[in-house]
């Protein structure tokens, strides 16, 4: 017990110096895993970073969608490097043990950055809603400063849900076992390692889940659900492909990130989840949809496009 240190307020909490995050088990040659993992955080790097100079330095890009886009492209840059470089060292260079004050830092800003990347695909569905539903108002609804404010409101919920549900992790006492079975410190199975009463970090899990994963989606459904009906209503096909082709990137983006972490959350409610298949299930939902995002939304957009080929046009000049 000398590794525990005692703080008593009315209540006698046990807090550990350490937590031991396990990984998989008994999975051979997971170290290529990990090696993937390097691959996807360095191109993730290279894709939003080069989409985010783009943004910033061409000045037709500075309009209201493309300040979500850019919002999304941060969000993935600073998820990705919050988790892939931890996991990298936890695992590759045997790290296992992560300091208590350090584990509750990473478990805020994966969460904090996962949280936004999931309202910024709710305001893209808005902003294709706008401009397939009202396009000559497009422009007066959807503006820089209604987008900014929009944004802002975001950050500062997201900023207090994670805030308020990572502190409640100082209410746990740990006199147990100190093992995490993940691959970084998730709420989840750290929250099942404590032994007192652990009933407001469970409610705050889930009103976290319905906040960030069931309201944004349902949300990102109805708006689909009237983008459908204001297409049936353009007689000519062409436009309806044209216009529906603009929404095609952002849905492929929605079901990669949301249907898996669906997927894994309802299966932990009603089931035993096999924890090597939590572990993989839940790293390529934090991981490759920040890959996914500048290659298949950003990317392909019509603007962003023009503007590459522009660039290598001056490169071979």
């Amino acid at each position: 017990m000398s590794s525990i240190a005692r703080v008593i307020l009315n209540v006698t909490f046990v807090r550990p110096e350490k937590f031991y995050i396990s990984g998989f088990y008994n999975i051979p040659y997971t170290q290529y895993f990990y090696i993937f993992l390097c691959f996807v955080y360095v191109m993730t790097v290279i894709g939003n970073v080069f989409l985010l100079s783009v943004i910033c330095l061409v000045r037709t890009l500075h309009s209201p969608k493309y300040m979500i886009v850019f919002n999304l492209a941060l969000t993935d840059l600073c998820g990705s490097t919050a988790l892939i470089p931890k996991v990298l060292d936890t695992f590759l260079f045997d790290r296992r043990y992560i300091l208590y004050e350090a584990c509750l830092s990473n478990m805020f800003f994966v969460l904090f950055f996962g949280s936004l990347q999931s309202w910024t695909l709710a305001c893209l569905a808005y902003d294709r809603f706008v401009a397939i539903c009202f396009p000559l108002r497009y422009h007066s609804i959807v503006s820089k400063k209604s987008v900014a404010v929009i944004l802002l409101v975001i950050w500062l919920i997201i900023l207090f849900l994670n805030a308020f549900t990572v502190g409640n992790i100082n209410r746990l006492s740990f006199c147990g076992s100190l093992e995490v079975q993940s691959f970084y410190c998730d709420h989840g199975p750290l929250n099942r390692l404590a032994c007192n009463d652990r009933s407001l970090n469970n409610i705050m899990a889930y009103v976290a889940l319905i906040l960030v994963i069931c309201i944004p989606l349902i949300l990102i459904v109805i708006t689909y659900v009237f983008i459908s009906i204001a297409l049936s209503r353009i007689a000519s096909k062409v436009e309806r492909l044209r216009a529906l082709k603009t929404c095609s990137s952002h849905i492929i983006l929605v079901v990669t990130f949301f249907i898996p972490l669906i997927a894994t959350n309802i299966a932990a409610v009603v089931t035993y989840l096999d924890p090597n298949i939590r572990i993989i299930n839940t790293c390529l939902t934090h991981t490759i949809p920040s890959l996914l995002n500048p290659i298949i939304y950003s990317l392909k957009t019509e603007e962003i496009g023009l503007k590459r080929k522009c660039f290598k046009e001056t490169d071979s000049k």
